[in-house]
Order: structure tokens, then C-alpha cells, then sequence
């Protein structure tokens, strides 16, 4: 019996309060796994399995995989469907409001994620990881495309901001695929990508909490200058902040989406110290 099917026999009713947006087509499901290149010495966390169709691929392909689907009625679909696996296994929880230690004691070591996650959750359950645990090596998750171009862009780009500059921080963030809207069951009303991040905590050296706070700072009004914005955070002067830029041989009126990862955090690292005396 398909997984369609198996649906259609449960009288499954798709919840748009939990952005359910299911895959079926083989192809597009083995492609998300050899994107990811999650191989059987790895562990994996799934976040929405929805009917099971990534999760029985997953499997597949990993040492383990444990999924968080936070809507019980999927429960005899995902029964059904993931029958004979030995190595998955299903968490009736929220992972979003999920303790990462709870989560983490599944795995013995480091993990994956692998997720067709639902839109109105990608950018806090990214963070979540990102700030909270150093244990996941890389995140390969179906996200809006909009918001894929927002996660992905650099300084000097429209899309770019607090959230590209932080994940960029962090890791190397790449569009591995476009997915167009008519893959999904139901249709969504916009397309997709599947995006990869593939962490490196210790990519810079440099105080993450006080970079996070530039960086915030330095796109929290847009149309102002770094100086202003800073100065204005920070509860300092701007002669201050043009003393840093002018060290570092910036533009004292540069705006924060003219600089580039980099850049913000060699800013960070003599600021801080200005600061911090």
C-alpha cells in the first residue's frame, strides 16, 4: 500500500496550523538524502516526518534516525508506513519547545538534520541548534525559497541581514536545490530549495554573544549608519565606533549590509575591546 494511501485509509485531514506540506515522489526524496550526504555511520534527526516518506529514505541511508512529529494523529500512518524499520524511531513531541538535551539523548555522539520542515518554524528552530548545542554537524532542510535566498545572501545583496550574517558566522550556508510548489502535497502557494549548513563553531575567533550584538545592532536600522547604531546600543560615543572603523580602514559612515562577515567581526573584536576596557 502507497503512503497515499495509507492516508487516504486513516481519513488523514492536513492541519495548516502545523504547515503540513507532504512529499511523495521518489526521486525528489532520495535527492534530499544524497544532498545531505548522510551516510550509515550517522545518526540523524528528523524534525515534521509527516507520513513517513523522508524518514523510510533516511533510513536507508543512516545508522539511525529519530523524528519529532508534533501531530499524534499521524501516529498509526507512521506505524504503518515505517513498518519494518529497526532503526527508526518516532518522538510524539514539539521540537521547538523541545529541551535540547532531551532531544540529544537519542544520540550517543554527534548528529545530522534532516527535515522537510514546516515555514513558519524554519528561522527559530535554526537558531535553536545553532546557539544551543555544537553536537549537530550539519542541517539539510527544505525551507522557502525566499527564505532560502535570505539564509544564503551576502553583504551587498538585498536579501542579506542579521540571520545571514549570524549563520555565516557559524558555518558555510549553500542552495543545494530548487523544489518547485507543485512537488508537495497539498500544494503550498509558494516554491522551495533545500538548503545545507554544514557547522563550524570555532570558524572565527571571536566572542559569538558580543558579534551576535554588533550584528544585531548593525542591521536594526538599516537606513542609519554603523556608527549611529552602535553608538545608540551600545550607550557609547560615535567617536568611539569611527575610532574602530577608521582603524580597521573603514568608511566611518559605512552601513552594516556593506559589510561582510568578516568585516563585522574584525569590527567586533576591536570594539569589544573599546568597550570592555
Amino acid at each position: 500500500m502507497s503512503e497515499k494511501s495509507v492516508l487516504e485509509q486513516n481519513n488523514f485531514k492536513f492541519n495548516k496550523k502545523f504547515g503540513q506540506n507532504f512529499i511523495f515522489d521518489k526521486n525528489l526524496l532520495n535527492a534530499i538524502i544524497n544532498d545531505s550526504g548522510i551516510t550509515k555511520d550517522d545518526d540523524v534527526l528528523e524534525i515534521g516526518p509527516g507520513a513517513g516518506t523522508l524518514t523510510r529514505v533516511i533510513a536507508e541511508k543512516a545508522k539511525k534516525v529519530v523524528s519529532y512529529e508534533i501531530d499524534t494523529s499521524l501516529e498509526p500512518i507512521l506505524k504503518e508506513n515505517l513498518k519494518g524499520l529497526s532503526n527508526s524511531k518516532i518522538v510524539f513531541a514539539d521540537a521547538l519547545k523541545t529541551d535540547i538535551a532531551e532531544i540529544e539523548k537519542h544520540f550517543d555522539g554527534n548528529y545530522h538534520i534532516v527535515a522537510n520542515l514546516p515555514y513558519y518554524i524554519t528561522t527559530p528552530l535554526i537558531f535553536k541548534f545553532v546557539k544551543q548545542t555544537k553536537r549537530v554537524v550539519s542541517m539539510c532542510i527544505m525551507v522557502q525559497k525566499e527564505v532560502g535566498e535570505r539564509l544564503t545572501s551576502s553583504n551587498k545583496q538585498g536579501d542579506y541581514g542579521t540571520i545571514s550574517a549570524i549563520l555565516d558566522f557559524y558555518g558555510k550556508v549553500k542552495i543545494l536545490r530548487q523544489v518547485p510548489r507543485h512537488m508537495f502535497t497539498p500544494a503550498p502557494n509558494v516554491d522551495s530549495c533545500i538548503i545545507q549548513i554544514t557547522f563550524a563553531k570555532d570558524k572565527y575567533d571571536c566572542n559569538a554573544e558580543m558579534y551576535e550584538k554588533v550584528v544585531r545592532s548593525a542591521f536594526g536600522n538599516r537606513r542609519k549608519t554603523l556608527a549611529n547604531n552602535l553608538s545608540k546600543d551600545f550607550s557609547c560615543s560615535k567617536d568611539l565606533v569611527y575610532e574602530t572603523l577608521i582603524e580597521l580602514g573603514f568608511d566611518q559612515n559605512v552601513r552594516g549590509d556593506a559589510l561582510s562577515t568578516d568585516d563585522l567581526v574584525k569590527i567586533t573584536k576591536n570594539f569589544d575591546k573599546k568597550i570592555n576596557k
